[in-house]
């Protein structure tokens, strides 16, 4: 039976950049989306918080963001990143993205489930992130609090603030 039972999920590695730039442009708008300056900059500077589903060989879904000292996503994160601290801070996600043949399986909850659990593991505050207000029902459904627009004018897209303690 092939399905769901052969995914793993796993920290990046550089080989995945090829398919994580291609993923992230079916999840985001051209504006939107991260470059792949920015994807090279992440995988070397925070693997650790940047976990992969994989299956078959296949990178079927990501999510990734550094840990950042404000409750919040700035939109300067969208361009220069900083290695994480190893305990404490705001655990914060700049990208989700499933790839949409994968859409409806509980895999993007899965990966909050992970990410929360290693955000966790290293005494971070909260799990915090920028949404479309489409996407607040599935995060409030993952335990995600809605606190409300958020300052960002990354992509000209009005983004909604959510987050989550730990």
């Amino acid at each position: 039976m092939k399905g769901i039972v052969s995914m793993i999920i796993r920290q990046v590695d550089e080989k995945d950049l090829n398919q994580l730039i291609t993923l992230e442009n079916k999840g985001f708008t051209p504006e939107e989306a991260a470059s792949k300056d920015a994807f090279i900059t992440r995988i070397k500077t925070i693997p650790d918080t940047f976990i992969i589903a994989e299956e078959n060989e296949e990178i079927i879904g990501y999510v990734n963001g550094p840990v950042i000292s404000a409750p919040f996503i700035t939109d300067d994160l969208f361009e220069k990143t900083i290695s994480n601290p190893e305990t404490g801070g705001y655990q914060s996600i700049l990208g989700i993205v499933v790839n949409p043949k994968h859409h409806h399986k509980g895999i993007a909850s899965m990966l909050l489930k992970e990410f929360e659990k290693q955000a966790r593991n290293k005494q971070r505050v909260t799990v915090t992130l920028t949404c479309k207000e489409e996407l607040i029902p599935f995060y409030e459904k993952n335990g995600y609090v809605n606190q409300g627009v958020a300052q960002s004018q990354h992509a000209g897209v009005q983004w909604v603030n959510m987050s989550k303690e730990l």
